[in-house]
């Protein structure tokens, strides 16, 4: 069974019932998510040995994120425990025209606070095959981006193939902020994943005129500057997550890669939203099992989509879907019947 490593931050993420906007709440539905965990989640779901990386504090709400990785799978021998605090978000979830909104409460979490002595990167890669990180962990400050180029450096030097989500954060660091450290780590990436937004924010390239707001997407335009990426940076694959917008309750998503020789574009499903929080890291997820599993970009591109449609059907961070799930999906079964 093969290990795939990522790293970052676990947060408890609280939530209005239902619907509710924060100044109605008189109480908070409690889960834990964050971007590489719930890669993570995924990868284990899919029958992978995931292990993830990161620091939390050792008081109970500290143990109660540990336990939630437990609780699907996820290995947490990497976990560091020390430090105060647990970074926490709000969520509203938005429906129709009105959109969710998040507020973040992350400040000197212990992962932020961690630094390079609290992890042995040799020990934690030397039987890897794949190291997954994405544009939130080192947005959280310089210790945590110097954390993160240490994982990769130890990643490249164990031979294991590497993947980025860039997940541009506004609410983290600026765009100039963005380029200045991510265009750095680049050189270690072999796949690169995103979205329009973060691959003009973080690296500087914009596709064309798509505007995902009425859900214009230039094609063209993207086989251009991942192509631009592609001869800048080295990646092996370059791929986009492609999301139209119609309201908060209904997007279209598809997604296209890039492969050096061909450009490819995915089916597109229509999707009614249950929660959008952690589509795009099952969709990383579901490209990185594609891969591990040694099927060609094109397939492996339709398996993310796949999942992460399903993913928007889901409550909480996490994409807790099988491959027979997907695989039933990706045969053309989207009726939703009951299965008996």
């Amino acid at each position: 069974m093969k290990k795939v490593v990522t790293l970052g931050e676990i947060m408890l993420r609280l939530s209005p019932p239902g619907y509710q906007r924060f100044v109605q709440a008189e109480s908070f539905d409690v889960v834990y998510g964050g971007g590489e965990a719930n890669v993570a989640v995924s990868l284990a779901n899919y029958g992978y040995d995931a292990y993830f990386v990161s620091k939390l504090p050792k008081h109970e709400i500290g143990q109660a994120a540990v336990n939630h990785l437990r609780r699907f799978g996820v290995h947490t021998d990497y976990v560091a425990r020390g430090g105060d605090r647990v970074g926490i978000y709000y969520l509203e979830s938005g429906a129709s025209m009105r959109p969710s909104k998040v507020v973040y409460d992350r400040a000197g979490s212990s992962i932020a606070e961690a630094t390079v002595e609290d992890f042995d990167f040799d020990a934690i890669f030397s039987d890897a095959s794949w190291f997954h990180f994405s544009g939130i962990t080192p947005a959280l400050g310089e210790k945590a981006a110097a954390l993160t180029e240490a994982a990769l450096k130890a990643a490249k030097k164990h031979d294991v193939t590497v993947s980025v989500d860039l997940n541009y954060r506004k609410n983290l660091w600026t765009p100039e902020e963005a380029k200045a450290v991510m265009s750095n780590l680049m050189q270690y990436v072999d796949v690169c994943i995103g979205n329009e937004e973060d691959a003009e924010k973080v690296l500087g390239f914009k596709p064309g005129k798509t505007d995902v707001t009425s859900g214009d997407l230039e094609l063209a335009g993207y086989q251009d500057i991942f192509k631009q990426m592609k001869e800048q940076f080295g990646f092996k694959y370059v791929i986009s997550s492609l999301r139209k917008s119609y309201s908060a309750s209904d997007n279209g998503w598809s997604a296209c890669a890039y492969d050096g020789n061909e450009f490819y574009h995915s089916r597109e499903y229509d999707v009614r939203i249950v929660d959008r929080v952690g589509g795009g890291d099952s969709f990383a997820g579901g490209i990185i099992y594609g891969l591990l599993e040694g099927k060609n970009f094109k397939d492996a591109l339709e398996f993310g989509v796949a999942a992460s449609a399903l993913k928007h059907t889901i409550f909480g961070d996490f994409n807790m879907v099988t491959v027979p799930e997907v695989e039933n999906l990706l045969k053309g079964d989207a009726s939703g019947r009951v299965q008996r």
